[in-house]
């Protein structure tokens, strides 16, 4: 069986998300995820979070506005399926050193042309992410 060949973009879009992300550039976040799009976060306990794009972007931009370092860009790309104009991107992401590992699935379509996430599940990796997925910060909000 033939494997289809992935569109290069997908590749830069997960560059992109991770680094702009990381550095909390909350413009260029904008630009990366649907208007629609939303997280999932698996807890240790099985209980499932939805964080809604809002409140994800707030939460960088007070991490970004008190002085956060960066977040860690550790992450490999384990899998990358693509359908048409929607795709499934897992990846293998870390925070920061004293952040838990997760399994991040990206669930990308493409709007006018463009590939953006639609929306992510965070698993653990392996055991449970208790609480936030990002790391505990070092500057009081």
């Amino acid at each position: 069986m033939t494997k289809s060949p992935i569109d290069p973009a997908i590749d830069t879009l997960i560059h992109d998300v991770v680094h702009v992300g990381s550095a909390y550039d909350i413009d260029g976040m904008e630009q990366l995820y649907t208007a629609d799009q939303s997280f999932l976060v698996l807890g240790s306990n099985g209980e499932v979070t939805r964080v809604s794009r809002t409140d994800s972007l707030a939460e960088f931009r007070s991490r970004r506005d008190a002085g956060e370092p960066p977040l860690s860009t550790e992450h490999r790309v384990l899998h990358v399926e693509q359908q048409g104009d929607h795709a499934t991107a897992i990846l293998y992401r870390r925070m920061s050193p004293d952040a838990p590992a997760a399994m991040y699935e990206l669930r990308l379509r493409k709007d006018s042309g463009r590939w953006m996430v639609a929306g992510e599940t965070v698993t653990p990796w392996p055991g449970g992410i208790d609480g936030n997925f990002l790391p505990a910060r070092r500057q009081a909000a």
